[in-house]
């Protein structure tokens, strides 16, 4: 099985077959397409870690396939289903060590490790267990883009029916969150695809996503790919662009949403939400319910990874030549925690969920109440 363009034009980050996984190397785009072999679990790793593959949700999904790789293509084992088990279970656990703060990937682990349990528990042999593994990976590939999907469908909804021009539509969006950042289609750019097939959207317009530059090399292509109206600023144009008028809603993703609705995203992102509330501009995030963290009470219990100070001294988000002074300190951290007082609403596969006049959300309500429903 594959998921791919399924007819139209949208872009691949994951290239599956059953024993067989590509993933685009996302720090070439967009001067070239490249695409690298991931052979196992290791390959896996060090494609996250080095940001070959990136956004929460493509993250989980290439972390579980590589695995389902490695498994498939395994020349023996010799061990019982409970030493399948605990196997899968190990080397889930070494994915998850990739990226620390994208709750999508932990969240695909432990539900991963559920079904691995509960096969071990009546098979007969390893190949069995290994066999509902797979079938269980290729799942949640497919389920992603059905998620996606729906949160764009969701998104453009509510969006047009709040604001009052609902044909002259203009959002900003942050880091990329796109067909390259998931399974397919998107989230917050999802909503804006949606917005634009809807024929309301006017135009985007897409930070540059300092120091790894994410909006102008990923996002930017995504659009111009797409044909979607689109415009890219630096980062610190934000502001002024919004004191121009010429933003309606400002749109963005998530790697971690706390039960408060509090929301890591890429750095950069808090600062988007200050300015928007400043200008009286809806604020919105759109991510799956995965993304959600129900075991953290609020945004200060998010863990923030840091990433190399390379990253700030070189161009190219480090892959390039070095423009800082040797000997300056870096502070380099990915991402940035925006508080859910700043946030207007939350966009996910089962509708927006809002807040009943106070300045959190009630996740854990929304989640019981759409429970099963999508």
């Amino acid at each position: 099985m594959s998921v791919g363009s399924e007819g139209d034009k949208t872009l691949e980050a994951i290239c599956y077959r059953r024993g067989s996984l590509q993933l685009l190397d996302q720090r070439k785009l967009p001067l070239e397409t490249l695409y690298l072999d991931i052979h196992d679990t290791n390959d896996a790793w060090d494609a996250i870690k080095e940001m070959v593959v990136r956004g929460a949700p493509a993250i989980a999904i290439a972390a579980a396939l590589s695995l389902a790789v490695e498994i498939s293509n395994l020349a023996s084992f010799d061990g019982t289903s409970h030493d399948a088990s605990v196997f899968l279970s190990k080397k889930l656990d070494f994915l998850v060590s990739s990226r620390p703060t994208a709750v999508n990937l932990s969240d695909a682990a432990v539900k991963l490790k559920e079904v691995i349990s509960k096969a071990a528990a009546t098979a007969k042999e390893a190949n069995s267990v290994f066999q509902v593994y797979i079938e269980a990976a290729e799942v949640m590939l497919e389920d992603d883009v059905t998620s996606n999907k729906a949160i764009g469908s969701y998104g453009a909804s509510f969006i047009k029916n709040y604001l009052t021009d609902s044909k002259n539509i203009t959002i900003l969006t942050h880091c990329n969150t796109g067909s390259l950042a998931t399974a397919g289609y998107g989230t917050a750019l999802g909503v804006i695809r949606a917005l634009y097939a809807d024929g309301a959207l006017e135009r985007a317009y897409c930070t540059e996503t300092r120091p790894f530059n994410q909006g102008s090399r990923l996002t930017a292509f995504e659009l111009v790919h797409e044909n979607i109206p689109a415009t890219l600023i630096a980062d610190s144009a934000a502001a002024a662009l919004m004191n121009a008028g010429c933003v309606k809603a400002v749109i963005v993703g998530a790697d971690r949403v706390a039960a408060n609705g509090d929301t890591a995203n890429k750095i950069g992102t808090y600062n988007l939400a200050v300015s928007a509330m400043h200008h009286g501009i809806p604020f919105y995030v759109a991510a799956p319910l995965t993304s959600v963290d129900l075991s953290l009470s609020s945004g200060q219990e998010i863990v923030i990874e840091e990433r190399s100070p390379k990253e700030l001294l070189h161009t190219r988000g480090g892959l390039g030549e070095q423009v800082a002074a040797s000997g300056i300190s870096v502070w380099n951290p990915a991402f940035d925690v925006t508080p859910a007082k700043l946030i207007s609403g939350i966009i996910t596969e089962k509708g927006v969920i809002t807040k009943n006049g106070t300045d959190t959300f009630d996740i854990a309500g929304f989640v019981r109440k759409t429970s099963g429903n999508l």
